[in-house]
This record gives C-alpha cells, structure tokens and sequence, in this order.
C-alpha cells in the first residue's frame, strides 16, 4: 500500500484531512466497513475504478458517478468522503484504491480511539500475525484461495469473535478474504503501522531473549521517545536466539544490542 506518485501523495494528505473532519461526526462503528466496502466495489469493477481516477475528467462529474452508485448503500460521512477523494488527482488508478484502504484503516483505528483501546487494536494486529507465523496449518486455511469465502470467514469469527476489539475484528477480516496481493504478514504490518500513525508515533519491534518486566517496557520506551522525538509503542517478541540483550527495529532501522549480534559482527570481520 506504498503511494509513490507526487500527485497521489499530496492527494492523500488531502484525503485524511478530510477524513479527519468527517470523523468529528460520523457514526465511527459504520465509517470503517463502509470505505472497506467501497474499495472492494472499486477494486472489483476495473471500469470504475479507471472512471474515478481519470485525470481528464472533472472532478464534480466522477464526484456524481460514485453518488449514485452509493447513495443508500453507505452512510452519508462516507459517501461525502469518497465524493472528495474522487475529485481530488491521482497519478494511477491503483492509488486511488490505496488511499481509499488508508482511509478505512484511519477510520477504525479512529473508532478503537474513541473507545479508549488504541493500544489494545495495535497489540492485537501484532499478536495476530505472530501467531499466524507461528502455526503454518492455520495460515495456509486463511490464505489458500481453494478453501470457500464463508469457510475462511468462520474460522476467523472463531478465532477472534468476542476476543478482540471490533476494529481488530474488521481489519483482521478484510486482510484475509480480500489480502490485495498481499501476505497476511504484510497486510497485518502495513495496518499496525497506520494505527500507529493514528497516534503519532512510531513502532518498535523488540526481540529478547526474556520477557521484559512493565519497568523495563517504560524505560525503553522513553529512551526511544527521547532518541526518535516521537512516542514509540513498543512490540515485544520473545526469541530465544537472541541469546542476551536486545535487538530492536524501528522501520528499516535495526539497532542490534544482543550477543547473537555482537558475534554475527566478529563473524563478517573475520570473513572480510
């Protein structure tokens, strides 16, 4: 979900901007799977999605294309927010797409904001792909295109339903039937980072060879805050090849403190 065009990007901060004033009043628990189900009607109906994304077209004209496809069918917020975001210019059609899934992720990391379990959604997104990681028979159920939609659909209500907040629910379900080209890995990494963006800060992937105790979490999370400027939410994964200290990575920044590294760097000079 990497927009690159310099159009589409100045088009996208636009988008949330607007996003952002739409969350003030819109019914948060219908905002989310609404923009969902626009971008699945768009990523489906390739005639659409040109028709929308044409730059030779005016605006206002696409602006009443998708008005009256969906009116009725999504909630006014919605539909106000797809209207602008088709005015709006973008340097290929797949962008279009791309913004409109920001948009609805942005939307139901609003809606776990609101309630108060932000955190809660981003911890979630993370477990979940470490235990899809970690059981291969269960990944290849949510991944196989053989196996039926509503198979799919029930093993992940089964997994999830009543554990987990509604967002994580939502995001969870749409990375499974609808991954876009996709792993669920990367789907799931890609939607931690933008719940993250949600609050401004940045992610951190912690290994270490322990569990860290609440103090230790609090500290090394202030230190990178002090260091980073921003507010880093911390992912913990316990991997005992470690072997002592730890390995942290922030985006494609790695900051390798364990002794698994240590000796992987005597090893490289050694062989230079």
């Amino acid at each position: 979900m990497t927009i690159t065009g310099a159009v589409s990007r100045v088009s996208l901060a636009e988008a949330r901007d607007r996003l952002e004033a739409v969350i003030a009043t819109a019914d948060l628990n219908r905002l989310g799977g609404d923009l969902f189900s626009v971008l699945n009607l768009i990523d489906r109906e390739h005639g659409l999605r040109r028709a929308v994304s044409d730059p030779s077209r005016e605006g206002a004209d696409k602006a009443r294309l998708v008005q009256g496809l969906l009116e009725g069918k999504v909630e006014a917020a919605a539909l106000e927010l797809v209207a602008d975001v088709v005015r709006l210019r973008w340097s290929k059609p797949s962008e279009l797409s791309d913004a409109v899934e920001t948009l609805a992720v942005t939307a139901e990391a609003a809606r776990a904001e609101a309630a108060g379990r932000i955190d809660d959604l981003e911890d979630e997104l993370f477990r979940f792909s470490r235990v899809v990681e970690a059981e291969p028979d269960l990944r290849r159920a949510l991944t196989s295109r053989a196996l039926p939609i509503d198979r799919k659909l029930g093993v992940v209500d089964a997994l999830l339903e009543g554990k987990v907040t509604a967002s994580a629910q939502v995001l969870i379900t749409e990375l499974v039937l609808r991954p876009r080209g996709r792993s669920l890995e990367a789907g799931l990494a890609e939607f931690g980072k933008l719940v993250a963006q949600r609050r401004k800060r940045l992610v951190a992937l912690v290994r270490t060879p322990v569990e860290l105790t609440e103090g230790q979490r609090q500290r090394l999370a202030a230190v990178l805050a002090a260091a980073y400027g921003h507010e880093v939410h911390l992912n913990i994964e316990l991997d005992p090849a470690t072997v002592g200290g730890l390995s942290i990575q922030i985006g494609d920044e790695i900051i390798d403190g364990t002794i698994a590294g240590r000796l992987d760097e005597v090893r490289r000079r050694l062989a230079g």
